[in-house]
């Protein structure tokens, strides 16, 4: 694409949508709920459309020790069999969605709680069987995301509140990963809105030693990211995820934030925070 026309079409998307944040947050702000309540806060005064997508926190293995469902692990995904969609099912599209959504509403913001089969939003393939059966777990593809459903949604003036589950068209529901789902939306969407993806989690942002929250790296770009991998600054469980991010921005999204929860303030303030992934610094 040249640049007269990668600038038309920032600027058409731009005249159809407007600018669209999808953020995504994990268990440092679902299990402390002094840390909910300022993130919905904070998520509530970003100006324009926004999408939030969740997962489950803690919140579902203590259920399902509870009951007696020992919950299965596997390099940290967790296996989905019958007995353990009923309680993710139970947590993420139940407790945790409609407490997010209820504290959204104090805070003035039209929130709807959503799982991927409402509205045939985020449809999903049964993850196939090779040397592990992960159970009732949804892969997402291209297709998965209906967004002029989505889009229509938040025209109307509501804000969508994903919490990770999906379905199969065909009666099922589908455990997926919370990321996979951000990303996907966050991809689909882009072709009908100016789209900034952001992570919130435990630390500032990507950092240069992990031990320290002072060596944030504020801006990463491809090139960036390839010096940072062959120093080995950047390895192992972050990899994924910056790889994931990037193959979002090639795929129209505008830039991916990865940051703390307590910093999305600085955002409405257009203040920079945590660590910004984009296709040029």
């Amino acid at each position: 694409m040249d640049k007269t026309n990668a600038v038309s079409e920032k600027a058409e998307k731009t005249n159809k949508g407007g600018n669209l944040h999808i953020i995504k947050i994990g268990g440092n702000v679902i299990d402390n709920s002094e840390n909910l309540h300022r993130f919905l806060k904070d998520f509530t005064a970003l100006p324009g459309h926004k999408i939030l997508v969740h997962g489950g926190g803690k919140v579902a293995t203590q259920l399902s020790e509870t009951l007696g469902i020992e919950p299965k692990m596997v390099d940290g995904r967790r296996i989905t069999d019958i007995e353990t969609l009923r309680v993710v099912t139970m947590v993420y599209g139940g407790l945790i969605n409609k407490n997010i959504v209820a504290q959204l509403q104090h805070f003035g913001n039209n929130a709807i709680g959503l799982t991927g089969a409402d509205g045939d939003f985020i449809r999903a393939k049964k993850r196939p069987v090779k040397t592990i059966d992960y159970g009732f777990v949804g892969d997402i593809n291209e297709n998965s995301i209906n967004p002029k459903n989505i889009s229509s949604l938040m025209e109307a003036g509501f804000t969508p509140v994903f919490c990770a589950l999906t379905h199969d068209g065909e009666g099922q529901l589908l455990n997926t990963n919370a990321d996979t789902i951000a990303s996907a939306l966050a991809v689909a969407l882009a072709k009908l809105y100016d789209t900034t993806l952001i992570y919130c989690f435990e630390k500032k942002g990507v950092l240069k030693d992990i031990t320290d929250e002072q060596s944030l790296i504020n801006d990463i770009d491809p090139l960036r990211y390839e010096e940072l991998k062959k120093d080995q600054i950047i390895h192992s469980g972050m990899l994924p995820k910056l790889d994931n991010a990037f193959a979002a921005i090639d795929n129209g999204v505008n830039a991916v934030i990865i940051g703390h929860s307590d910093d999305l303030g600085k955002l409405k303030d257009n203040q920079p925070f945590g660590t910004r992934l984009s296709k040029s610094l």
